[in-house]
C-alpha cells in the first residue's frame, strides 16, 4: 500500500530518478497554520549532501504545495505537494539493470511484480522517505496546537553508545551535532567510526532514540491500533530499520516484576508513576508519561566495493557498484523517525477527538431522553 494512517493519512508517489517525490495529505483538519520555512526545514534535516558524513548527491529538495492551503492555513481538502529530483544520476546504475544487489530490494521487487526500476532502487530507495518528512512536519504543526513534542537523536553508531539517557541529555544540541547525538564526547567518536568505514567502502549501522513528550493519557487503542503498535508499524515501515522497542523493551526482560511494575502516585496535574519503564503506554493507551523508544537500523546495503552475486538469469557475478551512497544514514534519518512518530500521534489525536465528539453527543442524547416528559 502506498497510504498510511486512518484519519490523517498520507499517500506517497514517486522513484529516486523519476521527475520527482510527493504525496497527498489527506484528514488534515482546517485552521492550522502552515510554517513553510519550518517545513523545509525538517527537508533540510534528510537532504543528502549536508555533511561530509552524507551522500554527496546534491538536491535542493525544495517542497511545492499544489493544493489544500490558503492564506497560510489549512482548507481541511487534500494538501498535494511535490519536490523535484535534479540531480539524479542514472547511468550510475546501468551496470546494475540485470544485477540482484545484496540486501536491497531488487530480487524480491522483481519476484514480486515482475519488473523494477533499477535506477537506485526506484520506489523502494529511501529517497520515498521526503514524503513523509513533509507529512511528518505538517503533523507537528497540528500536534503543537496540542502541546505534544517529538525529537530524536543517535543514540549509538555500530559499537559506540551514549552512556546517557535522553533525560540526562539535552536535545537541544542535537542538530550542532554532525552525526546528530547530543552527546558531544560521543558524537566525535561517532563521526570516527562512520569516517573510518566510509575510506574502507564499508558502512554501518546503529541506533536513533525518539522521545515524546505532552502526550495526555488516553491517546490509543486496547486491542487493535495500539498505540505502541502504530508506532512500531510506523519505524519498522522506514529504509534500512531492523527493529523497534520501546520503554525498557528487551533489557526489561531481564527485571522481576517488583522492579519492573511502575507504581502510581499522586502528581500536581493528576496520576502519575514513580518509574517509566511502560515508556508512556500501557495496555496500548498513553498514560500521561513520556513515550521513549529506539529504532536500529542495519548497515547501508550499497557497499563501493567488490561483492558476489547473482544475476536475472540466476548466474553468479561480481558487481562494483559506483554513486552517491551513505556510509551511514543514521544523521538523515532522524527527521525521518521524527516524522513517522508525528503522523501516528497525529492520527491517534484526531482518533480520540472523534471518540470524545461521539461520546459527548451520546451524553447530550441521552440527557435529552431523560428530559423528555413521560407520556
Amino acid at each position: 500500500m502506498n497510504t498510511f494512517g486512518r484519519i490523517f493519512r498520507l499517500t506517497s508517489f514517486g522513484e529516486s530518478h523519476g521527475r520527482g517525490i510527493g504525496g497527498i495529505i489527506d484528514g488534515c483538519p482546517p485552521g492550522i497554520e502552515i510554517d513553510l520555512d519550518f517545513i523545509q526545514g525538517e527537508l533540510d534535516r534528510r537532504r543528502p549532501g549536508q555533511s561530509r558524513l552524507t551522500t554527496q548527491r546534491r538536491e535542493g529538495d525544495r517542497v511545492e504545495f499544489l493544493s489544500g492551503i490558503f492564506e497560510g492555513k489549512t482548507l481541511g481538502t487534500p494538501i498535494a505537494f511535490v519536490v523535484h529530483n535534479q540531480d539524479h544520476r542514472s547511468g550510475d546504475y546501468d551496470t546494475l539493470r540485470h544485477v540482484y544487489r545484496p540486501s536491497h530490494a531488487d530480487y524480491t521487487w522483481q519476484q514480486k511484480f515482475g519488473v523494477r526500476d533499477h535506477r537506485g532502487g526506484g520506489r523502494s530507495s529511501a529517497r520515498e522517505t521526503i514524503a513523509r518528512v513533509v507529512a511528518g512536519a505538517v503533523a507537528r504543526l497540528l500536534l503543537r496546537k496540542t502541546g505534544v513534542s517529538v525529537q530524536a537523536y543517535v543514540s549509538q553508531v555500530h559499537t559506540v553508545e551514549t552512556p546517557r539517557s535522553y533525560k540526562e541529555l539535552d536535545l537541544s544540541l542535537t542538530d550542532a551535532s554532525l552525526v546528530r547525538c547530543p552527546d558531544p564526547e560521543t558524537s566525535a567518536r561517532m563521526v570516527a567510526v562512520i569516517e573510518e568505514a566510509a575510506r574502507q567502502h564499508d558502512t554501518v549501522g546503529g541506533v536513533i532514540t525518539g522521545v515524546v513528550t505532552g502526550v495526555p493519557p488516553g491517546w490509543g487503542e486496547p486491542v487493535f491500533n495500539k498505540l505502541h503498535a502504530d508506532l512500531g508499524f510506523a519505524m519498522l515501515g522506514i529504509n534500512a530499520v531492523k527493529g523497534f522497542e520501546y520503554g525498557s523493551g528487551f533489557t526489561g526482560t531481564r527485571l522481576h516484576g517488583s522492579e519492573h511494575n511502575d507504581i502510581f502516585i499522586p502528581g500536581e496535574t493528576g496520576t502519575r508513576t514513580l518509574t517509566n519503564h511502560s515508556g508512556g503506554i500501557q495496555g496500548g493507551i498513553s498514560n500521561g508519561e513520556d513515550i521513549y523508544f529506539r529504532v536500529a537500523f542495519k548497515p547501508v546495503a550499497t557497499l563501493l566495493r567488490e561483492q558476489p552475486t547473482v544475476d536475472d538469469d540466476n548466474q553468479p557475478i561480481t558487481i562494483h557498484p559506483e554513486g552517491r551512497h551513505d556510509p551511514c544514514v543514521l544523521p538523515r534519518a532522524v527527521p525521518i523517525v521524527e516524522a513517522m512518530a508525528a503522523l501516528v500521534l497525529a492520527d491517534h489525536f484526531l482518533m480520540q477527538n472523534l471518540y470524545i465528539r461521539t461520546e459527548n453527543a451520546q451524553k447530550k442524547e441521552r440527557k435529552k431522553d431523560a428530559d423528555a416528559p413521560s407520556n
